[in-house]
């Protein structure tokens, strides 16, 4: 077993990115690249289960790390490694890449192999961004998520998709340029890339502060544009509109709220301390704008992706808070979002593909023609708002109550609003495509049904949403874990538990700080 723990990261890399290398060596014939990319998602997903199943709790710093020199000059490191915070990440990347693959099976007809194998290209790439403990590593894998999503988005967008890629790759490669240059800095200043040894020399070492804050600056620029935060989210819309299905549940949130939490707040925690303030006012401006916005779209893509932009921005409250409770709603928010929005978007990849359209109004009366599609996507929209034994309400109730009794109560009611207007237009969406009279469209279309590879996806999802909502502690235990913030190598004491909140909005004493 020590074996296998002490190869399982490296495997989970190399599975994915050996698949992508099959895809493109055997012939485009017939549906073999997309059975070679299921297969290959399949592997990848029961190698990432591993690490829960193992991970020992108590036990302090990062798992199943490996490290070993890789460049002599400059110092270059092999360091992998998860803890608390990105154990679960990792497993729902996993999780994601098959419901990626099933949602593509009849969608991608040409050149399947491209699309395949970049997309398990795509798939190293964030479980690299997740494991790597040396910041050369992470840049380099991070920097390697962009190459699949872009000329994905541009081969196979529904309408313009080379102007949507194009967007894309600008907004997220130019401040990718700052942060190397910062990494760098550091690495000039420290001779070192290892996290690890990094937060320590920065939170005992001198460092000069203006460059320090520069460099801290530069992070955080590069990872809100990946989230996106407010107002940098020019690139959302676009993308979501022209991305196939199975690269659009990856394209925001999870690495750059990730890396906020890992290399940002991590690396930085001075510097993100004297951020917070204005992180806070963006994330709950981004909110609320976000909700107004996907109020009045009449593109369900578009809809879809206003309604991300509001709904990351509770995510960045949470981490920006600075309470224990609210960072680890934000990780738990993360991994629902994820399951949503991977089944959200798989329900209406099956209303594009059958009716061909995302425009609302041309939906109505679905309901008694697809009645496990309606179930599903009730189902669906009742976790995103946040339904109570759903998976949103408890990331949502943990960012907001701790936000509420620790951060400002202004800012919590401003953010509940925000929730509010989500379910109006997660609701009006529904009922405008599944209930009230049938439309034209809907009238003209054979009633096509989820098939049996969407049911096999779809309704483990949908189970996992209420697993999320009723049995919190089987992740909040591990999240709790990896959100003690370190100084130096030693955790930080904290003395208010994530589990006993969810029974009251009290915090405990000590609750503001880390």
């Amino acid at each position: 077993m020590n074996a296998i723990n002490e190869s399982i990261l490296t495997l989970i890399l190399l599975v994915p990115l050996a698949g992508a290398v099959l895809v493109a060596l055997v012939p485009d014939r017939g549906k073999l690249p997309n059975w070679i990319a299921l297969s290959t998602a399949l592997v990848s997903f029961g190698l990432t289960l591993h690490l829960p199943a193992h991970f020992v709790l108590g036990q302090g710093g990062f798992q199943f790390a490996i490290n070993r020199a890789w460049i002599e000059s400059p110092a270059i490191f092999y360091h992998v490694g998860v803890d608390g915070l990105s154990l679960w990440l990792v497993v729902l990347t996993g999780l994601l890449a098959p419901v990626g693959v099933v949602a593509s099976w009849n969608v991608i007809r040409e050149r399947r192999k491209v699309f395949y194998a970049l997309f398990l290209v795509q798939q190293t790439a964030m479980f690299g961004v997740f494991i790597s403990l040396d910041l050369m590593l992470y840049y380099g894998f991070w920097e390697l998520s962009l190459v699949p999503m872009a000329i994905l988005i541009a081969m196979y967008g529904r309408k313009d998709g080379s102007k949507a890629a194009l967007k894309f790759f600008l907004f997220t490669f130019i401040p990718s340029a700052p942060l190397l240059v910062a990494i760098l800095w550091l690495y000039a200043q420290t001779g070192t890339f290892d996290f690890a040894t990094l937060q320590s020399l920065i939170t005992y070492g001198s460092f000069p502060a203006g460059p320090l804050s520069w460099a801290a600056f530069a992070f955080l620029f590069a990872f809100a544009v990946k989230v996106p935060l407010f107002p940098l989210h020019g690139w959302l819309a676009d993308s979501f509109s022209e991305a196939p299905v199975a690269l659009a549940m990856v394209v925001a949130g999870k690495l750059g709220l990730y890396s906020m939490l890992r290399f940002h707040i991590g690396l930085f925690p001075v510097q993100a301390r004297a951020a917070a303030p204005y992180l806070i006012a963006l994330a709950v401006i981004g909110i609320l704008y976000g909700a107004c916005l996907a109020l009045v779209q009449r593109d369900f893509w578009r809809l879809l992706a206003f309604a991300a932009l509001s709904h990351l921005g509770l995510i960045v409250l949470g981490i920006y808070g600075f309470t224990f409770t609210g960072s680890a709603g934000a990780v738990y928010q993360i991994l629902s979002h994820g399951v949503v929005d991977g089944a959200l978007f798989v329900l209406l990849g099956v209303l594009y593909d059958r009716y061909g359209t995302s425009q609302i109004n041309a939906y109505g009366g679905l309901a008694s023609k697809l009645p496990q599609t309606a179930t599903l996507f009730v189902i669906t929209s009742l976790a995103m708002i946040g339904l109570p034994m759903l998976s949103g309400f408890v990331g949502e109730f943990l960012i907001l109550s701790s936000t509420f009794a620790g951060v400002s109560r202004g800012w919590a009611i401003a953010a509940s609003l925000g929730v509010i207007l989500g379910a109006a237009y997660m609701l009006w969406l529904v009922q405008r495509l599944f209930y009230g009279p049938e439309s034209e469209l809907t009238a003209s279309k054979p009633a096509i049904d989820l098939d049996g590879r969407e049911f096999l996806v779809l309704w483990p999802l949908a189970v996992l949403m209420l697993v999320l909502g009723l049995a919190p502690s089987l992740w909040l235990n591990e999240i709790q874990q990896g959100v003690l913030r370190p100084q130096g190598n030693r955790p930080v004491a904290l003395s208010a538990p994530v589990l006993p909140h969810l029974a009251s909005t009290t915090s405990s004493p000590g609750e503001g700080q880390r």
